[in-house]
This record gives C-alpha cells, structure tokens and sequence, in this order.
C-alpha cells in the first residue's frame, strides 16, 4: 500500500497549475483552477495569472481575453483568506502582483479586450476582477459583492473607485459599507453585465460575444478602448481634443495600419476583411 504525507500532499497541491491557459482563434483563454476554494487567490494564483495576461499583451497574435473559473460554483471569492491568516502567523508571505489583483486590476496600460465569465460567485477581488473586464457575461446563478467590510478589511483592488463609476454612488455606497451581494439578473439591470445566461446556454452566449469582436479589426478594438479609457478622465472636450490632436497612441497605430486600408477594400469589393493587426 502506498502512503502519502501531509508534506506529499501539499507538494502536489503546488506542483497543480494555478492558472490554466489554452489559445484559440486569437483569443487567450484563462481559467482560474482552484475551484476546491472557490477560486480563491493566494500568491502563486496571482503570479499565474500575472504571468498570462502578461504574455496576452506582450503577444501580437492574441487579440481577446477570456477570464473564467474552473468548475461550475466560482469565478472567482476574492483572495484566500487561509493563505491571508498564515501570511499574519509568520507564514509564506501573500502578495499580489504590481499588475494588481489576479493581474488584472492595476493594468491600466492594456488595450486588448477583457471578457470575464462570471460563471459563478465573483466575491471580494473576484468581482474588482470583473470590474476591471470591458465585457462581463455572468451565467443566472452568479452573484456579486464586496464583503471586504465583513472581515475588517476593504475593497482595495479597485472596487471602491470603479463601482462608483460604473454604477452610481448611491447602488455602490449600498453595496460597499453594507457587504451584501446582488444576483445576476440584478448586475445587468445596474449596468455591471452585459449580458445573463443560463448554464446550459453560457459557453454558446461567450462564444458569440467572440466571434463579434472579431468581426472588427484588432487595431480598431484596441483604440477604442484606449480612447475610451483615458478620455474618461478628462473633459468632453479634453478628449476629443486630444483624439484630434494624435493623444492617443494606439489611434495613431490604427491610422497608420495596413488594417485600415484592408476594411475600405473589403467594404468596397464586398468580401470580408482579412485582418492582421497590424
């Protein structure tokens, strides 16, 4: 009979991918693969997933980001808080990356799209995760909180700046001083889904949120998020004063592209583009 150690154990336990990654049709597919903790974040998760959305903005040839947790239960419940409470007796130390949390949250140079699928709770980080995605499908029985108040703590990855912005004061004062959670259907009536699915339909629905992105040129997708972004923090005609005076970097690339004059030409000859991204 074979026996294993506590020590065994916990070797396998790190030795398991935190992050899994698989690339198809331009789009980097990320899951969360702690679903036995919800998903959870402890050190090596954030790394993991610094580490792929990394390489997504680094790598040309992938265009679309898709975040989502493994098994059925969990996006994402935050950080874990096991790996916290060690951390706090003198433990293996719980960082997050300068990235921010699960990589994501303190990006703010990247222009690629972030699609997350909230295919269950997406608590605490979780959910600043999904605050910090430009398109945000969510499967009926997810739900979404910061609880952070709840545990002495508070929403530090960005979910007491982007929640207001995204929902209004009043919907996220309730939401941040009172730890409670909104379901799904919830979410989107306040603007923070695109769109709800059930089980069944969830993989089809992101699908199809896929294949529209990328209909559209890379290069244009990019720009448009770059220009929305940074516009938000200026005035109306700040920005677009700035996008007529060349301010914005990916814009000036998609000027430049041969992107551009491949759309014209397939508009004019009738046939779909043929995009490089370049």
């Amino acid at each position: 009979m074979n026996e294993t150690t506590d020590t065994d154990n916990h070797a396998a336990r790190c030795a398991s991918p935190r992050v899994l990654t698989r690339v198809e049709d331009r789009v980097l597919h990320i899951v969360i693969n702690r679903p036995e903790r919800h998903n959870a974040l402890d050190s090596a998760t954030h790394a993991q997933l610094a580490d792929a959305f990394d390489r997504f903005a680094a790598d040309d040839g992938l265009w679309i980001a898709v975040i989502r947790g493994a098994g059925e239960q969990a996006f994402c419940a935050g950080g874990d808080i096991k790996a916290m409470n060690d951390a706090a007796k003198g433990g293996e130390s719980y960082v997050a990356p300068p990235s921010g949390y699960g990589g994501l949250t303190s990006r703010f140079d990247l222009n690629k799209p972030v699609i997350a699928a909230v295919n269950g709770l997406a608590l605490g980080g979780g959910f600043e995760i999904a605050l910090a995605a430009d398109i945000v499908i969510a499967v009926e029985h997810a739900r979404f909180g910061l609880p952070e108040p709840l545990i002495g703590v508070a929403a530090l990855a960005g979910g007491l700046h982007r929640l207001p912005r995204q929902i209004g004061m009043k919907r996220a004062m309730g939401l941040l001083l009172s730890g409670d959670s909104i379901d799904a259907r919830t979410a989107l009536a306040w603007g923070l889904v695109n769109e709800v699915a059930s089980a069944a339909e969830f993989d089809a629905v992101i699908a199809a949120w896929l294949a529209k992105l990328l209909r559209a040129a890379p290069l244009s997708l990019r720009a448009t998020k770059e220009c929305v972004r940074d516009g938000l923090d200026l005035t109306l005609e700040a920005a677009i004063r700035r996008q007529d005076a060349d301010g914005y970097p990916a814009l000036n690339t998609l000027r430049r592209s041969h992107d551009v004059l491949e759309g014209i030409a397939a508009f004019s000859e009738k046939r779909p583009p043929r995009w490089q991204g370049r």
